[in-house]
């Protein structure tokens, strides 16, 4: 084999990561493994995380990002609903080009203690509930009042990510109770 003299960045080491994770699973992560895919020495994945561990949480929030990369067009949704369909869709995308990584998601972070990796967890996927947040607000379909007193967006973004949480662990890409719920509650 013959190494890469350019040097790989960052970018380029979770990219690799991600089709290797793609083509044989997750326990093809490795360190020796990236460096081989990359064309690079061990210690050139060791300039960007310093163990396994590292670079196995890093990978998982690069999925995250794939998977969630949110549309190009401003605003990116037009309502909530369009946002939760949206949400759904990217969920079976990511079960379709990652199987299994909503399972294995916290297995992931197994080799980290538990405070470090519930950190690196909800670190991967906070953004989510935040933009449903964001989206709730700006959403020009909601009623007046429905979303004040006892149920706020930040609450009501919260159930609609524990619902998408769900359908992520139970493997149900469907959209429509949660398109539903939102119909009936707030417009």
């Amino acid at each position: 084999m013959r190494l890469n003299t350019v040097v790989t960045s960052r970018q380029e080491i979770l990219q690799a990561s991600r089709s290797l994770i793609r083509a044989r699973g997750w326990d093809a992560i490795g360190i020796r493994t990236v460096a081989n895919a990359c064309g690079v020495s061990i210690g050139s994945i060791y300039n960007y995380f310093s163990n396994k561990a590292e670079l196995v949480a890093a990978t998982v929030e690069s999925v995250w990002a794939e998977i969630f990369q949110p549309p190009a067009q401003d605003p990116p949704f037009a309502d909530t609903l369009a946002c939760i369909a949206w949400l759904y869709e990217r969920m079976a995308y990511g079960a379709e080009h990652y199987p299994g990584f909503f399972n294995l998601h916290s297995a992931s972070f197994a080799g980290m203690s538990k405070t470090e990796g519930k950190r690196l967890m909800q670190q991967t996927w906070r953004h989510i509930p935040r933009e449903l947040c964001r989206m709730l607000r700006a959403d020009p379909k909601v009623r007046p009042g429905a979303l004040d007193g006892a149920l706020s967006a930040e609450q009501y973004a919260e159930v609609l990510f524990s619902m998408m949480f769900c359908a992520m662990l139970r493997e149900d890409y469907d959209p429509s109770a949660a398109l539903e719920l939102t119909r009936r509650t707030l417009y």
